[in-house]
């Protein structure tokens, strides 16, 4: 490649990066997941539009399983231990039985509906049985969800794609059907081993974060970043599952007490959606937009199969045993929305050279994209049908910490959402433990220093500084007076989040509280949002 080529290809690059982004803040007005108009740009890009010929799968999977192993890593680093420890088995449960459940009942209808044969039918079914974080938590936001609920999903959307890369492995390079025991211990087996390697990198990884000073602040985010990678490839060199290593590994590290964890988390973010975009773009290369025609029809009747029929069993086979309650299970059928996993793995059969993948690289394509535009923008309309939020109902007060590592502090951004009984509060009356002081408020687009008596509106940003030994009472303060207003304590308003009324149905998911992995305290955790 000549100099002046290399120009071209930067260029290039860097347009479809800035309108990736574009099309991501579009994608979030308008309530969709980003991931529409990144394959909808690779569409565009490719040859029977703009002409540019990609039509490697092996290069495809390649690529698509590296940016995964990125997305699952920054997953992990962004996952709160305290949203889902309490969840653990039940999201286990959606990630392997539920994933295995929705597989059969797919794959039944495939074979009845299509006439295709079994191992093709499988094959499908166990690449549409995964969720995306990405995609269902880019809705996720503009709704107030229970925590447990939302958290629930996230752990699921993280867990289940190992199990699913796994089924989709056996079932694309055995020559018939693969006996169901033989393949139940190949999957106990590498999901095992896999959270091994990735839990003792992370701790590893901890360990040596805390006690060696590197010489940058920006080593420590590529670091930890890096460790996630050796999670992953060191899983996957003794023939377990990376995916739940680097999953595991990103959750240890970044729920430690490490240094810069906000930039570190802040790096991983910008990584994650470096590699979703280049991810979606070039699955949307990969399709041949004129064949996709042939594929409409297969994929609305198995699509409809597996929304309809196939995740609402699977999540009552797991959920049912947990007392959560059916409005719950019927949302988070509802919720299961598919995103880059399918699209790659449908690549792994191509690969494999079994008759008959490249028609279900369309299929899963187009299903993927159906679906994802029925669930995205109907998810509010179905919470409110379900009653899991109520129309007008208040949020709860919106929470960001950044630590100062060298005053050991933090900064909490607190807004006011409309309805908050925070309106008219004022500041003395917040009674926020010492040392908690509010520093700024913005208002409007204007800055002030607050005195006792100035009155919090709604729309405000406001300012705390306060120390990690306090912090869980300040938010605790914040939440009760934001429910309850001034008089939160007297009505026996205490800011806890189980005490959320509307996750009662959910409440008896478990009452174990096992500690961090890799951490001595939950001050560990350095970002909070809640939403309520």
């Amino acid at each position: 490649m000549s100099l002046s080529e290399l120009y071209g290809v930067l260029l290039a690059g860097a347009l479809v990066l800035l309108a990736s982004i574009a099309a991501a803040r579009t994608a979030s007005r308008l309530g969709l997941p980003g991931l529409l108009l990144f394959l909808g740009l690779g569409v565009v890009l490719g040859e029977d539009v703009l002409g540019i010929e990609f039509d490697d799968a092996q290069l495809a999977q390649t690529l698509g399983t590296t940016a995964l192993a990125l997305i699952l890593v920054e997953g992990g680093l962004s996952t709160r231990w305290a949203d889902i420890r309490r969840l653990l088995l039940p999201s286990a449960l959606l990630a392997t039985v539920g994933v295995a459940v929705s597989m059969v009942v797919t794959a039944a209808g495939a074979h009845l509906l299509l006439g295709m044969d079994w191992r093709l039918a499988l094959l499908l079914g166990a690449m549409v049985s995964s969720t995306d974080a990405a995609a269902v938590f880019s809705v996720f936001r503009a709704l107030p969800l229970p925590r447990r609920m939302a958290g629930m999903v996230e752990a699921e959307s993280g867990f289940n794609d190992a199990p699913t890369v796994i089924l989709v492995l056996v079932f694309s390079t055995a020559t018939a059907l693969p006996d169901p025991v033989v393949t139940a211990v190949q999957v106990g087996y590498e999901l095992t081993v896999g959270a091994a390697v990735g839990l003792a990198i992370g701790w590893a990884g901890v360990a040596a974060l805390r006690y060696v000073a590197l010489p940058a602040s920006g080593l420590y985010p590529l670091a930890t970043l890096g460790l996630g990678v050796i999670a992953f490839a060191a899983a996957g060199s003794v023939h377990a599952s990376g995916f739940i290593a680097a999953y595991l590994a990103g959750i240890v590290l970044g729920n430690a007490v490490l240094p810069h964890r906000a930039a570190t988390r802040s790096f991983a973010e910008g990584v994650g959606w470096l590699a979703q975009i280049g991810l979606f773009v070039m699955l949307g290369l990969l399709v041949t937009p004129r064949e996709l025609g042939s594929a409409l029809l297969p994929a609305a009747l198995i699509g409809l199969v597996l929304v309809l029929v196939a995740r609402p069993v699977s999540v009552a086979a797991c959920l049912s045993v947990f007392r959560v309650g059916w409005r719950e299970q019927a949302f988070i059928s509802w919720a299961g929305l598919r995103g880059a996993v399918p699209i790659v793995l449908a690549t792994y059969p191509i690969v494999a050279q079994v008759p008959g993948s490249e028609h279900l690289l369309n299929i899963v394509f187009v299903l993927v994209v159906l679906f994802t535009l029925l669930q995205g923008p109907t998810l509010p309309v179905i919470a409110r049908l379900l009653h899991v939020v109520q129309p007008g109902q208040t949020r709860e007060v919106g929470i960001e910490a950044a630590p100062l590592d060298v005053l050991n502090a933090d900064l909490l951004t607190l807004s006011i959402p409309r309805g908050s009984r925070l309106h008219g509060v004022e500041i003395f009356e917040l009674r926020l433990p010492h040392p908690a002081v509010v520093t700024l408020i913005i208002r409007d687009g204007d800055t002030l220093v607050p005195e006792p008596d100035t009155q919090l509106r709604e729309g405000d940003e406001v300012l705390i500084v306060t120390t990690s030994a306090v912090r869980g009472r300040v938010e605790r303060r914040l939440r009760a007076v934001g429910r309850r207003g001034r008089l939160a304590h007297w009505h026996g308003e205490h800011g806890h989040p189980e005490h959320d009324p509307r996750d009662r149905e959910i409440s008896a998911l478990s009452s174990r509280e096992p500690t961090v992995p890799g951490t001595s305290a939950p001050a560990a955790l350095h970002k909070i949002k809640y939403v309520w």
